[in-house]
């Protein structure tokens, strides 16, 4: 593909709306005059725009020459990462573009010959200049790149388009890079014919971006996730480019708004929640402050599914983002990496293990480039999709008629990146799930390795590896990055044990984001063996040295101890110990429980105890048993237990992270002390100095400035600069003006803007009709029992009810008009959830048809939630709940981005909040409920019998029971909140112990509201203390603590 980059070329003479209405009115004679004419135009562009590409590489090599190189580049033809086949994407000086340039130094006279001769112009050099525009909006006046030996010094990134140029190159785009038929431009064609448009500008950045790190060799951060929640990417590339202004007139020209154009990109269904939604922050965050570093992803054809709320609650179906296209990537079939699964180790002449038959796919590159924030630089997020080579298909059994049979390797190939998360209750999700991890993990680390040796010239130093590596682990998902980085360096390049295992050690890291045990993975040991047989060989022996080093820390005189430490700390859980260990926990004393009513007396024991050793004394003592058990009670074998099953054999992923990487970190403060007193305290013991915190953050440039235009020019209007979005640390200053009358009045009305733009979307996809006048309170999450949504959704139901006791004077006296918004997905298979989102929409349907209630309480399920809407939610937001039960949510990210925007949270004492809450005052946060430290004991109590419900809880579950809400059964719902103990019982996240805290808070919220100006000012206050939770804080803390990686500024 030839890199066009910035320069744009007229491609059209007419708007393409009038086309049609000027074949009907010109005569026949004339329309081939113009089509002539246009062509002459179109013709006299390539040239033109060949010559600039020329004048753009000769420029690029005196860049390329001037800088400064620490190490020589191992090769001249390869870009961004070595590839199976040795070839690279990316245009250089040999590739399309290369030629393009190769071809312009022939003489000016020829070309304007050949232009003669081809076209029948008479055309002088200067009249190149009123065909092609450079970006920058100059004239690019042709000349003869050969006759002047000086070269230019200005990058084509320094260009700055203006709207006429970005016109042109929209029409280009239309025309030429077509993904619909010519003979419309509707908004699907303008905003792809746009999004083209300003990757050609990307485009330019990102090779230079990655040709500068090659040159100077530096340390990389690969950032490895399975999510990445990216959202929209037009208005924000834009925004990051500066070059919103222009492109919002180039499409005005066109007869659009830029607005309309944006809408009719889809989101990019690569994540669910905070997780990816926190990768794409971070990757926002690296390329604003010139981090070397790349994303690696998968590429999920179906993403996690649709959301459809119907009278039965949520249905699934699947994503089309893909559907017509994605304008933002770019595939790179030349960059491929083989994949293997089952098969079996054989050991060869050799003495090295070799992995050997099985299935084999290919995990095929593709790459979106990520721009930073005014900054030239542009990395790269890479996400591998799945295929099988074309051999696989069976012709023989298709031509048979066995056509499912006969695609049977392609389709068990592609299906592993069609969709997130697939569910995992049968053996063939569970495998499919580990098909993923482990495709991601090989695919990434060969991509990241072949780079490596690329730059490394023809002397690899392997220990000089994680000096130029580091790898991050978000969360468990990739864990498998250790065992397959391992293999690759003892079985693929030739490593020893311990060279290998000192290198994965110093290059992986881990973050934790979770404390919830069933995520904290664990994979059937039987499933790995079967699908990745030398990686169980490799996590094996990762666990016998674990043990080692246990054993040597703890010594063998306590054997209760070393016992716990050992079923604590493994990675294999229920699985014998490894044969060196295998006699070491024997007690002393056999661990056979015979009572002393079994023996004749103590004498007798201590007589038979000098006679006869252990092993006849334990004989004897069973002999009697069973001959007593015989005569006196008869047969009893059939009153004797079922015998216990075997526990399942695990490998466990979280402690294998902590195992085989040299940093683990937690999300927020309170949570990173979770896990070094509970979650994994023995480790903390034995490695501290592993342990950190890196509290989360989110992108301020998508999160404020470009979600919430309204907000940020107040913001900028006060402080005086906008260098708040690169320097959060300025929104403090808006202290200095919380009381000032002007400001509070312009805050209310963007504020105001934004619910009007919120209830027009709440219109248009519930159908429901909401005051904007209302209070916005919003609890918008990923649907889970933890998140207690169930919570919030009781807390609206008793309000309704009190309504409904009350006369409408009554109403209107005690209660403020609240518009009160839930969005999110729950699991497919997590009925709990769905139960959740059915019971949410039925009480709204009750409750927003209620003409007794009118607009003093609505409650809306905004379906189908993800980045875009939630871009128009935060900014009109004026109460957020973040209501999990304290010590369950590792961070949040969502809190943060609704603090941002000047909306005031209440929450409990969990995860990110705790640190929000110092941050902005505890009196402009309005806190409720049980403290982290206080839970277990709470349910400990409950499980005791000793807890007694508020008798406000036990209405609102009358209330519900009673049928006001539909017919739909509501008992297994209910059962949850129920009983003392039992799985899914026993009101585990204590929503009932924290019910009658939330309401009454809720009351506190209702009595702040009524004050506009204190409230006002609260959101103020929020705004000016949210500067902490910016992503850039904490990119700045990985990249120094954890990656040991410095800013490259692009020159």
């Amino acid at each position: 593909m030839m890199c066009i980059g910035t320069i744009f070329v007229i491609v059209k003479s007419e708007d393409t709306r009038k086309r049609k209405r000027k074949l009907t009115e010109t005569p026949k004679e004339t329309r081939e005059q113009d089509k002539k004419e246009k062509n002459k135009q179109l013709f006299c562009g390539y040239l033109s725009l060949a010559l600039s590409l020329t004048d753009y590489y000769r420029s690029r090599e005196k860049r390329e020459r001037d800088c400064d190189l620490r190490f020589a580049m191992a090769s001249s033809t390869m870009r961004f990462s070595a590839t199976s086949t040795g070839a690279e994407a990316l245009p250089r000086r040999g590739s399309v573009a290369g030629l393009i340039g190769v071809a312009a130094r022939s003489s000016a006279k020829s070309r304007l010959r050949l232009v003669g001769r081809s076209a029948n112009l008479s055309l002088q050099r200067r009249s190149f200049s009123s065909v092609v525009k450079c970006v920058s909006g100059s004239e690019a006046k042709v000349q003869d790149p050969m006759a002047h030996e000086q070269e230019s010094t200005a990058s084509p990134s320094s260009f700055t388009p203006d709207a006429s140029s970005i016109t042109s190159s929209i029409k280009y785009h239309a025309e030429f890079t077509p993904l619909f038929s010519p003979q419309k431009f509707d908004l699907p064609q303008a905003f792809f014919a746009t999004a083209q448009s300003v990757r050609d500008a990307l485009i330019i950045n990102w090779n230079a971006t990655y040709d500068y790190y090659e040159k100077l060799n530096v340390k990389q951060a690969y950032y490895l996730s399975m999510e990445f929640l990216q959202g929209r990417a037009l208005l924000n590339a834009i925004g990051n480019l500066e070059l919103t202004g222009p492109y919002a007139e180039a499409l005005s020209k066109l007869g659009y708004k830029l607005e309309n154009v944006a809408y009719q990109e889809p989101d990019a269904a690569l994540g669910n929640g905070g997780l990816g939604r926190l990768a794409s922050c971070f990757l926002d965050s690296l390329a604003t402050l010139n981090y070397p570093a790349w994303g690696y992803g998968l590429r999920y054809k179906y993403g996690l599914f649709k959301q459809r709320i119907t009278k039965d609650g949520q249905e699934e179906v699947a994503e089309d983002w893909l559907e017509m296209g994605n304008p933002w990537e770019i595939i790179r079939n030349d960059v491929s990496y083989p994949v293997k699964f089952f098969g079996k180790v054989v050991t060869g002449s050799d003495g090295k293990k070799h992995w050997i038959g099985g299935e084999d796919i290919k995990a095929v590159a593709h790459d979106v480039p990520i721009p930073g924030y005014k900054t030239k630089t542009t990395i790269n997020l890479r996400l591998w999709s799945t295929k099988a080579a074309s051999e696989e298909f069976d012709l023989y059994a298709f031509n048979a008629g066995k056509h499912t049979e006969a695609s049977e390797a392609l389709a068990n190939a592609e299906k592993i990146c069609y969709i997130l998360y697939p569910g995992d209750e049968s053996i063939e999700g569970k495998t499919l799930r580990l098909k993923q991890q482990y495709t991601l993990c090989s695919a990434s680390l060969q991509d990241i390795i072949a780079r490596f040796e690329r730059r490394s010239g023809a002397n690899v130093n392997w220990e000089e590896f994680p000096e130029k590596v580091a790898v991050q682990m978000n969360d468990t998902h990739p864990t498998l990055c250790i065992p397959e980085l391992m293999r690759i360096l003892i079985d693929v390049k030739g490593l020893s044990w311990k060279d290998a295992w000192n290198i994965t050690q110093r290059t992986v890291a881990y973050t934790n984001h979770t404390v919830l045990p069933e995520a904290l993975e664990k994979w059937s040991l039987d499933l790995m063996q079967k699908l990745l047989p030398r990686h169980i060989e490799i996590i094996e022996m990762i666990d016998e040295e674990l043990v080692r080093t246990i054993v040597v820390e703890y010594g063998t005189k306590d054997s209760d101890l070393l016992e716990q430490k050992l079923k604590e700390m493994r990675i294999l859980e229920n699985v014998d110990l490894p044969t060196e260990f295998a006699g070491i926990l024997v007690k002393s004393k056999e661990a056979i429980d015979i009572s002393s009513e079994e023996l004749q007396s103590s004498e007798q024991v201590e007589e038979e105890e000098e006679t006869k050793d252990d092993n006849d004394e334990v004989e004897e003592t069973i002999a009697k048993k069973n001959r007593t058990d015989e005569s006196s009670i008869g047969d009893e074998k059939e009153d004797l237990p079922e015998p216990v099953p075997e526990p399942p054999k695990l490998v466990r992923m979280a402690n294998l992270c902590v195992v085989g990487g040299h940093a683990v970190n937690g999300v927020a403060e309170i949570h990173s002390e979770i896990v070094k007193d509970e979650v994994f305290n023995a480790f903390y013991k034995l490695w501290p100095e592993k342990f950190q915190n890196k509290t989360n953050g989110v992108t301020p440039r998508r999160w404020i400035r470009f979600c919430n235009p309204a907000l940020s020019k107040i913001i900028t209007e006060w402080i005086g600069t906008e260098d708040w979005v690169l320097n959060t640390e300025k929104l403090a200053e808006l202290r200095k003006f919380v009381d000032n009358e002007d400001l509070q009045v312009q805050w209310r009305e963007a504020k105001r803007v934004n619910k009007a733009k919120v209830a027009a979307l709440i219109r248009d996809k519930t159908g429901y009709s909401v005051s904007p006048d209302a209070m916005f309170d919003i609890q918008v999450k990923r649907i889970h029992e933890y998140k207690r949504q169930l919570l919030n959704i009781f807390g609206i139901v008793y309000r309704y009810k009190k309504m409904k006791e009350m006369s409408a004077a009554e109403r209107k006296e005690n209660f403020v008009p609240r518009v009160c918004i839930f969005g999110g997905k729950a699991f497919a298979t997590y009925l709990q959830a769905k139960r959740i989102v059915k019971f949410i929409t039925d009480v709204g349907a009750t409750v927003n048809h209620d003409p007794e209630i009118g607009d003093l309480l609505k409650v809306v399920f905004v379906p189908d939630y993800n980045v875009s809407v939630a871009e128009m939610l935060i900014p009109a937001s004026e109460l957020s709940q973040h209501i999990s039960t304290a010590g369950m949510e590792a961070s949040g990210t969502s809190n943060m981005k609704f603090a941002m925007n000047g909306c005031i949270l209440i929450g409990t004492l969990d995860g990110a909040n705790v640190e929000i809450r110092e941050e902005v005052g505890a009196d402009n946060f309005f806190l409720f409920g049980a403290e982290a430290h206080e839970i277990a004991g709470l349910r400990k109590e409950r499980a005791e019998g000793k807890f007694v419900p508020d008798p406000r809880f036990e209405e609102v579950k009358e209330y519900i029971r009673s049928g006001v809400f539909g017919s739909y059964n509501y008992d297994e719902l209910m059962a949850s909140l129920e009983g003392n103990e039992g799985f899914g019982r026993a009101d585990y996240f204590l929503v009932g112990k924290d019910f009658p805290s939330y309401i009454e808070c809720q009351e506190k919220v209702d009595e702040a509201y009524r004050d506009q100006k204190k409230w006002t000012r609260m959101s103020i206050l929020n705004t000016a203390g949210s500067y902490k939770f910016s992503s850039d804080r904490t990119i700045h803390q990985y990249a120094q603590e954890i990656w040991n990686i410095e800013p490259v500024q692009l020159q």
